[in-house]
């Protein structure tokens, strides 16, 4: 299982390796991305997809990895220097993506969500300061963002119209943190600037895939408190297209700018989630873990127990409207394209 899991992480990187063998130089004539968190999971999946395309890929990062089959290029994540002239060569050939900030995973003291919130303005912040140095434009900009931006949405049925909660109501971890990532990218000078709500990706390697891969193996495989809280996901195979799409290289699909959900069009119950994990990992039934538990639990893995205990169910009101089709529209398909 360990070789095989390690095969699978690294499997964006050697697919870039071989590609680059082949053909070692980009397509001066496709748009060239800069992407800024690059070197998390998502990152390195999005780099090789569009590598593997022809495109000219720029990871900004504070420290260059020489096992990246990527031209990386050195920042600090909060103030502009020269890693501009990445956008300034060509801005109107230029697209950024910004998926800068540290993982949620983590217990929410305040330290924790003040860096949780740091980690992801002030990278946004440095990029758009550079993009207003520009002389024209940047073609595309994509912002990272979450679901979670509701915190607990309840039986609330989201949709990217969908306001946000206030108050008592807007967890500091969740919404605290998304709603001045999403607001830092006001002023990005681009033409096309998408604010990409993702929920849960489903992706052999990412941590939360693989946390509840491990808790099911080990038997903890039941619904997590009342299991009625929803689960909104994507599989990384469709998160990767809809990324594409609003890059504008999907010819079928025409998104439009502005805020995007980035979630299957079935999400299901914490109950179903754990249910089809057992059935696709081969695990019997499990008894269900108490909230009290889970959030003693949260303890002794260092993470937040709300992750577990709320939900949101959000689908994109846009997506199949402009075009675009999901490969694995339902969860059990999803999972079985995984776990096979």
């Amino acid at each position: 299982m360990s070789v095989a899991g390690d095969l699978v992480r690294d499997w964006p990187l050697a697919i870039t390796r071989l590609y680059r063998m082949l053909r070692p130089e980009p397509d001066p004539a496709l748009l060239k991305v800069v992407i800024a968190g690059g070197s998390g999971t998502l990152g390195r999946s999005l780099a090789a997809d569009l590598s593997t395309r022809g495109h000219e890929v720029v990871l900004l990062t504070r420290s260059i990895d020489p096992q990246l089959p990527h031209r990386q290029v050195a920042w600090d994540g909060a103030t502009t220097g020269p890693w501009v002239e990445e956008l300034a060569a060509d801005p109107a050939r230029t697209a950024v993506i910004n998926l800068a900030g540290r993982l949620v995973d983590a217990r929410p003291t305040e330290a924790n969500i003040t860096d949780l919130r740091e980690s992801r303005v002030r990278p946004t912040r440095a990029l758009v300061a550079a993009s207003q140095e520009l002389a024209t434009p940047l073609a595309r900009w994509v912002q990272g963002s979450t679901t979670a931006i509701w915190s607990d949405a309840g039986e609330d049925r989201l949709t990217e119209n969908s306001p946000l909660p206030t108050g008592a109501d807007a967890l500091p971890q969740m919404t605290g943190v998304a709603r001045p990532w999403e607001e830092a990218a006001e002023g990005a000078n681009t033409e096309h600037l998408t604010v990409l709500r993702t929920s849960i990706v489903l992706q052999t390697g990412s941590p939360a895939f693989d946390r509840l891969t491990q808790l099911t193996l080990a038997g903890l495989g039941g619904r997590v408190g009342s299991g009625e809280q929803w689960f909104s996901w994507i599989h990384i195979d469709d998160w990767l297209a809809l990324v594409r799409a609003t890059l504008g290289l999907e010819a079928q699909v025409d998104l439009p700018d502005g805020i995007l959900i980035a979630a299957a069009p079935q999400p299901v119950r914490n109950r179903e989630l754990m249910a089809l994990l057992r059935e696709h990992l081969h695990r019997p039934a499990a008894p269900p873990t108490p909230a009290p538990l889970v959030r003693v639990g949260s303890v002794v893995l260092r993470t937040d127990p709300a992750l577990g205990l709320t939900g949101r169910h959000a689908t994109s009101a846009l997506t199949t409207e402009a075009g675009f089709e999901f490969a694995h529209p339902t969860l059990d398909g999803a999972l079985r394209d995984l776990t096979s």
